[in-house]
């Protein structure tokens, strides 16, 4: 891709040269045992959004690694909730990026995975009735999906009453997707947390205040503190700060 504005790395071994795209990509590579690494933005004072969407807190560096955190998952999960609100539409990448994933003996492009409790789900939306690779829905038994709805994606059951997360991400490693990127919502985060599922979090914090009214990244029943140690912090020419955090 063209580089607009410049990433550069503050911690550890500090550089002055801006990184390119198959440096970025180094420092947000694939591991080698399964992950689910969590990609937020947030405001200086912890606001997940602005006037209501994630939108007004993201800029080109933060869109850059978006986009290379796409690059290198093996599916892209998200909560129904965020799906809707943000309008998702189908999971796509450009040609570089695909070809950088069939290089890497990946698919072309990402599985989408959408968690669900309730299914209110729309079987038109882009994201399901114009995507590459038929996405996944996991759910809880008791959830009775819309019409539609299996015509256009994979509905899997796992728990009674809520969807038990722990049993649904050993499916998807079952079925190769090892590597797994959510990107929210906060009510999603905060149950992956309560059950210790999240190994990493990327978080890219942007040079402004919100002020109060909105919510954190993360929301739900209380929990325990989960240890992520800083592993990186990148730092882009406009004031935006990259963070990347991840279990020892």
């Amino acid at each position: 891709m063209t580089v607009g504005i410049p990433i550069r790395r503050l911690w550890p071994e500090p550089s002055v040269e801006p990184l390119d795209d198959a440096a970025l990509t180094a420092l947000y590579g694939r591991a080698d045992r399964p992950r689910l690494r969590v990609n937020f933005v947030s405001s200086l004072d912890g606001a997940v959004t602005v006037d209501g969407f994630s939108a007004g807190l993201s800029g080109e560096p933060d869109k850059r690694v978006f986009g290379l955190l796409r690059m290198v998952c093996d599916a892209l999960v998200v909560a129904a909730g965020t799906l809707r609100h943000e309008g998702y539409r189908a999971v796509r990448l450009d040609e570089g990026r695909r070809a950088w994933r069939r290089a890497n003996g990946l698919a072309a492009y990402p599985t989408l995975v959408v968690v669900s409790g309730a299914l209110d789900l729309d079987p038109a939306q882009a994201a399901f009735a114009d995507a590459p690779v038929r996405p996944i829905v996991l759910t809880h038994s008791d959830a009775e999906p819309p019409p539609g709805l299996t015509d256009v994606a994979d509905v899997l059951r796992f728990g009674t009453g809520r969807v038990d997360l722990a049993a649904a991400l050993a499916e998807l490693h079952g079925r190769g997707l090892t590597q797994l990127l959510c990107e929210g919502g906060p009510h999603l985060l905060g149950a992956l947390t309560a059950a210790d599922l999240v190994d990493e979090l990327c978080l890219t914090v942007a040079p402004l205040l919100a002020g109060p009214g909105p919510g954190r990244i993360t929301a739900g029943d209380a929990t325990g503190p989960t240890r992520l140690p800083l592993r990186h912090v990148l730092a882009a020419d406009d004031g935006v700060l990259l963070l990347r955090h991840a279990r020892d």
